[in-house]
């Protein structure tokens, strides 16, 4: 699968290894897990103003439907309409991405997607938002 590099925020980090010590071992927690392994890892008010941190508004396109999206990306506990958990398998995917990147992520049924970042349209951590 196609694995593009990605950014993290450490405190993002933080928070997700947390969730992921009391999350049911599955598919998304073990790809979410190599995800992060594989990330560079910033601070906060280093994470470039492109890249989809949590609490970012995202609008993707999913490339095989064609289906654009826009989605923010939370914690699980703030999932609902409009809002995708990061422990989802689109979640997981868009954690780190920037903006004209694409990833290919297994989905429902393990049919691969491929998902690409069209534009963030808010960052908590470029409005200077960086809930620590």
């Amino acid at each position: 699968m196609n694995q593009p590099p990605i950014t993290v925020s450490r405190v993002d980090v933080q928070r997700i290894e947390a969730l992921l010590a009391q999350a049911a071992e599955n598919d998304v927690v073990d790809a979410l897990e190599q995800e992060l392994l594989r990330a560079t890892l910033v601070a906060p008010a280093e994470v470039p103003p492109q890249v989809v941190t949590m609490n970012s508004r995202v609008r993707c396109r999913e490339e095989v439907s064609g289906r654009e999206y826009t989605l923010t990306l939370v914690y699980p506990q703030e999932a609902g309409p409009g809002k995708v958990s990061v422990l989802a398998p689109i979640g997981a995917a868009l954690l780190g991405l920037s903006v004209g990147q694409s990833i290919d992520w297994p989905g429902p049924g393990g049919k691969p997607l491929r998902v690409s970042i069209l534009a963030i349209e808010y960052q908590p951590e470029a409005a200077g938002d960086y809930h620590l």
